[in-house]
């Protein structure tokens, strides 16, 4: 069927709710194919969208069907397996809740245990329950960073990490054959749907406690540390002012932005990777005149934190600064207090900065990367833990998402707060700070630049106008960017690497829709489509003398890049 018929179809239906027919009254025909002309994408990080009724859009009736196909799936599985149940958690969005109980109630109309958090609980310790509480898969309701506007339905496999792409295909297959969005049925009064133990939250933190690496440092700063932290109206304020204040580390809390808000009022985009979210943490350590600002994200999985520089104002640091701070931070303490294993191994998304690679060689560490996902670094701590080749020390995004420990399978902010508040404490414990200690590993290893932009797409082909864009690269002949020579291309889509004089190699890692080049000096540009949003992302790690220097050459590399796109788009 068209768009149109899709409509008509769901306007029609007497049991579609009648706010839900309210809503789709007066829509102009762009907006009925937006809504009715497509379906909701289940990818390998499930889905995410805008909040509305449509079958593109997050609503009862999608989040029902997807779990519906969830349930599916479960029900193939030995009778052992599927008796273990699936948790729920969900964040502060808007009908985040209501989406979360639905879940509950199809899955236990299925006959499948599901235990549901009585209250909002963050990504990492979604993952942590499911390890936890030894069941099949978790469910996440949370569109994490992304506008209030929308909301999504993350699955995680019985690791605690986000469900495999050969899980998650037969779970999508099971979706497809469900074409009556409406006719998925739920019991939210079934005996099936069972609170989480309250010892789920008390273990998470004490797990938490075996990861610090500063006792002695905290024990003699953190009750005089100054520490702004906001939750930006998330699920973070509990458990991080839970573990910090167990630490002994004070914190101040904003508490404008502790109140659970649908709308984030208090800020644009709920995005700690921006300096503009912190800016109310900010205003507060200067009046304050704290040391450090932490703000996390809605579904608290990635860190925004802002230091003091060298003149004493307030920096936003950015996702890869902090990640080579705490590698930094998490390699020297461990060598220091000689508990670095001798097959440590660290994670990091090939987008991240370039840096990772010089600091792991000289602790001696192997650097793995992956695709962007933390499932993929995920999946390494599953594979290390099997075979026993290499012990995980951590791993990081340069979307602000970091995890020591392999107590969740996600990016976890809790303890990245924790080891933060620390690294600071043992920073000033030894007379420097953290962005000395920057300024440090920029000097030893050499500056690095790393910058990413978006560009935004909309209608209901932005996904596949975003390809089409990152497909035409693959062809494209580019010699330089920014003065920089591109020595080689990798196509990840095709698991290929191309270098300047034609030779092919094999990349070994999982295949995505991306296109990296490698510039010479350690440089690179990449390419490539958001899997959670209509944004085309463009990666910048600029090596050079200085900063100077490499804000002149990123500026040449922006101007290479912008009129490659012009020309293929």
């Amino acid at each position: 069927m068209n768009y149109q018929q899709n409509y008509e179809k769901w306007i029609n239906d007497p049991r579609l709710p009648e706010h839900c027919k309210k809503s789709l009254l007066g829509l102009t025909e762009e907006e009925k194919e937006y809504r009715f002309g497509g379906e909701l994408e289940f990818g390998t990080a499930g889905m995410r969208g805008i909040i509305g009724c449509g079958m593109n859009m997050m609503n009862c009736f999608t989040v029902m069907r997807a779990t519906q196909g969830l349930a599916m799936y479960i029900k193939t599985l030995p009778e052992e397996d599927r008796a273990r149940g699936v948790v729920i958690s969900y964040d502060t969005r808007r009908k985040s809740r209501e989406f979360a109980e639905k879940t509950a109630a199809v899955l236990a109309k299925n006959g499948i245990k599901a235990y549901l958090f009585d209250d909002v609980h963050p990504v990492p310790m979604l993952s942590y329950a499911v390890r936890y509480l030894h069941t099949i898969a978790g469910v996440m309701i949370t569109a994490s960073h992304n506008p209030k506007e929308y909301n999504g339905y993350k699955v995680y496999g019985e690791d605690g990490a986000q469900m495999s792409p050969e899980a998650t295909a037969v779970v999508v297959r099971y979706i497809s054959e469900i074409t009556d969005y409406l006719s998925v049925e739920g019991d939210a009064d079934s005996p099936l749907i069972l609170p989480v133990p309250k010892e789920v939250d008390e273990t998470y933190i004490e797990a938490l406690t075996k990861l610090t690496l500063s006792k002695e440092a905290v024990e003699a700063c953190g009750k005089d540390l100054k520490l702004v932290y906001t939750p930006v109206h998330g699920s973070g304020y509990v458990p991080v002012t839970t573990i910090l204040k167990k630490l002994g580390i004070n914190v101040t809390v904003v508490e404008e932005q502790a109140v659970k808000d649908t709308e984030f009022s208090t800020v644009k985009v709920p995005n700690p990777e921006f300096k503009e979210t912190l800016s109310m943490g900010i205003d507060l350590a200067n009046k304050i005149k704290a040391d450090v600002v932490f703000g996390t994200d809605p579904d608290s999985d990635r860190l925004g934190v802002a230091v003091k520089n060298g003149e004493g104002e307030f920096v936003a640091l950015s996702g890869n600064q902090v990640g080579i701070l705490l590698l930094d931070y998490i390699l020297t303490r461990l060598k220091e207090e000689g508990t670095l294993p001798a097959n440590a191994a660290v994670v990091k998304s090939f987008v991240s900065t370039g840096m990772a690679r010089a600091i792991c060689e000289e602790f001696g560490v192997t650097l793995f990367e992956t695709p962007v996902g933390f499932k993929f670094i995920g999946e390494k701590i599953k594979q290390w833990e099997q075979d026993g080749s290499h012990t995980f020390v951590f791993g990081f995004e340069e979307s602000c998402g970091y995890l020591r420990g392999t107590h969740a399978r996600d990016k976890d902010a809790v303890v990245a707060s924790m080891l933060c508040a620390e690294m600071v404490c043992y920073y000033t414990y030894i007379g420097k700070t953290v962005y000395g200690r920057l300024m440090e590993i920029y000097q030893k290893y050499g500056y690095v630049l790393d910058k990413n932009i978006s560009i935004q797409y909309s209608g209901l082909n932005a996904m596949k106008e975003m390809n089409a864009v990152v497909d035409a690269l693959k062809t494209a002949k580019v010699t330089s960017f920014g003065g920089f020579a591109v020595g080689a291309v990798r196509d990840y889509s095709s698991d290929t690497r191309i270098a300047a004089d034609g030779t092919k190699s094999r990349l070994g890692i999982p295949k995505c829709n991306c296109v990296y080049y490698e510039l010479e000096g350690g440089s690179f540009v990449c390419v490539r489509p958001s899997g959670t949003e209509p944004k085309l992302k463009i990666y910048y790690s600029i090596r050079a003398k200085d900063e100077a220097a490499a804000e002149e050459r990123l500026s040449a590399a922006k101007a290479d890049v912008g009129k490659l796109l012009s020309e293929l788009r």
